[in-house]
């Protein structure tokens, strides 16, 4: 196997494994009887995972063992971790396992980018072929699931002839109700075997030794970092980030909710083996509108594209609101979560590689990170079970359409202070505006 298929394979598992379980975890847990305050601790077991990384285990890891062999380790821990929720119902229980995965996991998505960056020719033109891998990863995480979620014992009833009647007869006889919840426990077994696969191929990946570390220039590059927040444009981007994130994580706290709900309680009425392949369509087109990012940055710079990524979202929760009669609607709308990853989230790391001083860019891409997978998470994982269980619900009804106008105005309002305030320097100009202050 040639590398660039190794490192490849690396990251097709690598996001297998979170996009396995993470989009139907949000109607799962609540099925769990757990409480709203249980369900945002477990739901935020990933971001405060992604916090304590971003400051101390990333760099830990980095430093302290060979790469391939951590990742091994990790995922072979934290493989059985998710495994073990796909079996366990009381709340400490699945609360202890999500901890031990999630710490063990979250690192390795920076240790995956450090093993495929340490033995790659060309890394500039490599890195985004071995990292749609990714992508691609969570979008066949997706699939088979719609074949998992069938009402079996319907499908044998029918008697199908021939192998074409029988995939017809599944396709048409999804799970439902109390077993379609049930059944959601195999996203982790999925999960938990797709990690353990990932834990054994970690074994064949090249040596990445550990990196030394390069002493007190480097620890004070955290510091250096903050410190640029006191730049206007700067801290804009960083608040907006925070309320993008939000509003990004509402998506999944609710969609798989609101797509799986019967129409006559305001939902969509998708069958439950197809509502992570209907999610899975803003994967495929996220793939597509990279292609289109360096382009439109070009034509229309750093501060559109960014607020056309934000509107994504306010258009997509509209849609959500106004129009959850119209299933094919609602399935094409999916396609804005590619826009809106793309052309914001893809464009603030690029955007952060061009603008922050070289001696500080790791840590200023950690700053940014720790509102998109942290801080932002954490907010949304925290309000968005009471939201959509305590605040909109009455009587076993939602009110879907009060819920989505949440983060539709977030994002608006988002929108809006990017369009007002954000105003970064011409790159000729940009030694001088944002270079990194004096100790």
């Amino acid at each position: 196997m040639g590398m660039r298929l190794k490192l490849f394979v690396m990251m097709v598992l690598q996001f297998f494994i979170w996009g396995a379980w993470l989009p139907l975890i949000f109607g799962y847990l609540p099925a769990l009887k757990f409480t709203t305050w249980q369900q945002s601790l477990i739901l935020n077991a990933f971001p405060v995972a992604a916090i304590v990384g971003m400051f101390f285990s990333n760099q830990f890891a980095d430093r302290n063992f060979a790469a391939e062999k951590f990742l091994a380790f990790s995922h072979f821990v934290g493989g059985l971790a998710i495994l073990g929720c796909g079996f366990v119902t009381d709340f400490l229980s699945f609360f202890a396992l999500m901890l031990i995965h999630c710490l063990l996991y979250v690192p390795t998505i920076s240790i995956t980018n450090s093993i495929a960056f340490a033995n790659m020719k060309d890394a500039q033109n490599e890195f985004g072929i071995v990292r749609m891998g990714g992508t691609i990863g969570w979008i066949l995480a997706a699939w088979p699931f719609t074949f998992i979620f069938v009402n079996w014992d319907a499908v044998t009833e029918s008697k199908p002839a021939g192998f074409v009647e029988y995939i017809g007869a599944a396709l048409a006889n999804p799970l439902a109700g109390e077993a379609l919840l049930n059944a959601t426990k195999w996203t982790f077994v999925v999960a938990g075997i797709a990690s353990l696969a990932l834990a054994a191929f970690s074994l064949i990946l090249p040596h990445t030794p550990p990196k030394k570390s390069e002493g007190g220039e480097e620890s004070l590059a955290w510091l250096q970092a903050v410190r640029l927040l006191k730049h206007p444009f700067v801290l804009v981007l960083w608040i907006v980030t925070f309320l993008d994130s939000f509003v990004h994580n509402c998506y999944f706290n609710w969609t798989g909710q609101f797509l799986g709900a019967t129409r006559e309680v305001g939902g969509v009425g998708i069958p439950g083996n197809w509502i992570m392949p209907v999610m899975s369509v803003g994967q495929i087109f996220e793939i597509l509108t990279m292609f289109v990012l360096g382009m439109t940055l070009k034509n229309f710079g750093w501060r559109t594209t960014m607020i056309v990524g934000i509107l994504g979202h306010a258009a997509r929760f509209a849609v959500y609101a106004f129009l959850p009669e119209q299933p094919a609607l609602i399935i094409i709308v999916q396609m804005l979560h590619g826009v809106c990853y793309a052309f914001f989230f893809a464009t603030v790391y690029i955007f952060v590689d061009e603008y922050f001083p070289k001696d500080v860019r790791n840590s200023a891409q950690g700053l940014f990170n720790v509102m998109i997978l942290g801080v932002g998470a954490l907010v949304a994982n925290t309000i968005c079970p009471i939201l959509i269980q305590d605040v909109f619900t009455k009587d076993g009804q939602t009110d879907f359409r009060g819920l989505f106008l949440v983060p539709c105005f977030v994002a608006t309002a988002a929108a809006i202070a990017l369009a007002l305030f954000f105003h970064p320097p011409k790159r000729s100009t940009e030694d001088v505006a944002i270079s990194a202050p004096s100790h």
